[in-house]
């Protein structure tokens, strides 16, 4: 498992933006998915965005494209999620996750093994 270090997590009120950075210890394989998911109270975790560490091709959910982003600094081994135009269902303990970048789709949580320790965000 490789350590993973959130922040910037908080309150905002509708409408407002927040930036998430994610600070992985290394990165495990040569090519990588670095993802975000989040959890509201009694919802699935769901995936919110995705970066190969390799190519830097992006993923982002359908719904919320438009309105988040993903980038990474691969010199820092640091992604981020800039997240615009908050909404309050937005609200949840966003994560960070890594593991190898293979053929089963960036979003299914159960295939990852390394997760950050979660950060709130709270849309009022």
């Amino acid at each position: 498992h490789v350590q993973l270090v959130e922040s910037g997590g908080g309150s905002v009120q509708a409408g407002g933006s927040l930036t998430l950075s994610c600070t992985a210890f290394e990165y495990p394989f040569s090519d990588n998915y670095f993802a975000w998911f989040r959890q509201a109270p009694g919802k699935e975790r769901e995936g919110v965005a995705a970066i190969s560490t390799r190519g830097r091709d992006t993923y982002v959910s359908f719904d919320l494209k438009g309105r988040f982003a993903i980038s990474a600094d691969n010199a820092e081994n640091t992604m981020y999620l800039q997240m615009n135009r908050l909404k309050p269902e937005d609200s949840a303990v966003y994560y960070c996750a890594i593991r190898r970048r293979d053929d089963r789709y960036w979003g299914e949580a159960a295939a990852y093994r390394s997760w950050g320790q979660g950060t709130q965000v709270t849309v009022s």
